[in-house]
């Protein structure tokens, strides 16, 4: 149900309230149309206040009401010490005016220092005791279109090297679904998968995937997911390396995973030797070209009547360039021989 459904009613309901209170005595009734408009502002004014607080937290509303108490404990305190005994103890409004300055002002003070403080800083105000959760948090892992039709992230779950509940937004469903129904015959096969990898992760019972449905403001997919992400305290996870970037500037958590399989890539380094299969020719004559598991390009020399085979080879030197790391190594074939060959 849409939120300003719900505000509609309850304009609604202040607005017959208003009617009903001028009804309650004879001479009320001919006051009824200001009754009535009276309920209607009330019920606008609390809406405009739902309105400014959409962003307050139940954690922040709970230590403003605790700023707020030990606030006036500190008023009250400094009301009975005898402090203000210059005033007149006949003189009720200025005894009346001090007092609500008191109030107001500690209310404040106490309000703000709350909401800036830690759990951590309430152990200064009871020594020895820290409050700790009986039901932690969940871990949720929020995802967005690009990491579900990667299909890495089901890989990592299956694993179990991701814990906790995954959150999949509507709109990125529905993003899913009308992928999955364009016109474009790759972009129909990047929709369906993604669907596969839906439906793969809903078959691990280690995770729990829930499909959010709550209605986010935002008209764009990119901020959608940071504003339910920080809603949520979820981690963003996402192979799209600009919502990455957007994300970490708004102190946002994310993973991205084409980062996370670069920082997880096997250090080559010169003399290692390991297998593999020559697929093609090389740019100069006689080299051989072959790929490893991570697309790293490797170029054999002398290896170009390998091809098609596989075979054992020698890292000589490395090439880090803007696309990549490229290897050069040699074949650990003895010439006019098959020793080192892999069958």
């Amino acid at each position: 149900m849409s939120l300003w459904v719900i505000r509609i009613f309850f304009l609604g309901l202040c607005t017959m309230g208003g009617f009903a209170v001028s009804q309650v005595r004879p001479e009320w009734l001919e006051a009824g149309k200001l009754w009535t408009l009276i309920g209607i502002g009330f019920g606008g004014v609390l809406i405009a206040l739902d309105e400014m607080l959409k962003g307050f937290s139940l954690r922040a509303f709970s230590a403003a009401t605790f700023g707020l108490l030990l606030g006036a404990l500190v008023a009250a305190m400094f009301d009975h010490s005898g402090i203000f005994l210059w005033v007149d103890k006949d003189d009720e409004v200025t005894r009346g005016v001090v007092r609500m300055g008191l109030f107001i002002a500690f209310g404040y003070i106490g309000m703000i220092m709350a909401m800036r403080s830690n759990k951590e800083d309430f152990s200064l105000i009871i020594p020895y005791v820290r409050f700790t959760r009986e039901n932690k948090p969940d871990n949720l892992l929020l995802l967005d279109t690009s990491v579900i039709i990667d299909g890495r992230i089901a890989d990592l779950i299956d694993a179990r090297f991701l814990e906790g509940v995954i959150v999949v937004p509507s709109f990125v469903l529905q993003e899913l679904q009308l992928i999955a129904d364009s016109a474009e015959p790759m972009r129909r096969a990047r929709g369906r998968r993604g669907l596969d990898m839906l439906a793969r992760l809903r078959r691990n019972k280690a995770n729990e995937v829930k499909i959010h449905d709550a209605e986010v403001e935002e008209k764009d997919t990119d901020t959608k997911l940071i504003r339910l992400a920080r809603t949520l305290n979820a981690t963003l996870y996402t192979n799209d390396h600009n919502l990455g970037k957007v994300a970490e500037l708004q102190s946002v958590k994310y993973v991205n995973l084409n980062e996370l399989a670069a920082a997880l890539k096997p250090v080559i380094l010169p003399g290692e030797t390991f297998p593999l299969k020559i697929i093609r020719e090389g740019k100069d004559r006689g080299q051989g070209v072959g790929y490893l598991s991570d697309g790293t390009l490797v170029v054999v020399n002398n290896a170009q009547k390998f091809l098609g085979q596989q075979i054992e080879v020698q890292v000589i030197s490395l090439l880090q360039s803007s696309t990549g790391t490229m290897v050069f190594a040699d074949p650990k074939v003895t010439p006019g021989s098959t020793a080192g060959l892999l069958t």
